[in-house]
């Protein structure tokens, strides 16, 4: 397969790297990775996918979120995770499925916090839980045979120390058991399914 991994450098990109080597990865990044965009640029995305032409698998490992108190929150600062995460993976699914070959599929990355609210994790709730929405609505509307995914992880074992004191009680998760979620979205065949890995 050919796969466009969006978020290559990331912790959880890596991960998923190793988990799909046996496959052709093309992997993209904001600042990293062999091909840049902006994935809150619709144009940017565009023009990687101009780049990279049809390919089997689209998954994105990457996505930036605001953690604050509410109490000071500002509304540019809940944005952050709007038009980063939450838009970005969209744009990224949006204009990705007209670049998919027949029976490919989309993997998005949402987050445990959207059914666990944590201290601070506001806009991480809501993002996330937008994600698995749209996941779930845009699996019926698909063209035929493409599938769309998420993959909701807990917190990280290689990030805890940290986040430590956002996750009292979690138990965190390895970074490549995280991504035997993705190798199931891409190699197997559900579709609209949010994959949790606690």
């Amino acid at each position: 397969m050919k796969i466009l991994l969006v978020g290559a450098k990331g912790t959880i990109g890596r991960a998923v790297q190793h988990a799909l080597s046996r496959h052709q990865i093309l992997s993209a990044g904001r600042d990293s990775g062999e091909l840049h965009a902006d994935m809150t640029q619709p144009d940017s995305i565009r023009a990687l996918f101009e780049r990279t032409g049809k390919v089997d698998a689209i998954i994105c490992a990457a996505g930036l979120l605001h953690l604050g108190p509410l109490t000071e929150m500002s509304p540019e600062q809940f944005r952050i995770g709007l038009d980063n995460k939450l838009m970005g993976q969209a744009n990224l699914a949006l204009i990705g499925q007209h670049f998919l070959n027949a029976g490919g599929s989309i993997t998005l990355t949402s987050g445990m916090g959207n059914e666990i609210p944590i201290r601070h994790g506001s806009n991480a709730c809501a993002v996330n839980a937008a994600i698995e929405g749209f996941v779930r609505g845009a699996a019926v509307e698909l063209t035929a045979g493409l599938r769309i995914n998420a993959v909701c992880p807990n917190v990280l074992q290689e990030s805890w120390e940290p986040l430590q004191s956002y996750f009292p009680g979690f138990e965190p998760v390895p970074a490549a058991r995280v991504a035997l979620a993705y190798q199931r979205s891409v190699e197997g065949v559900e579709t609209g399914q949010v994959f949790k890995v606690w």
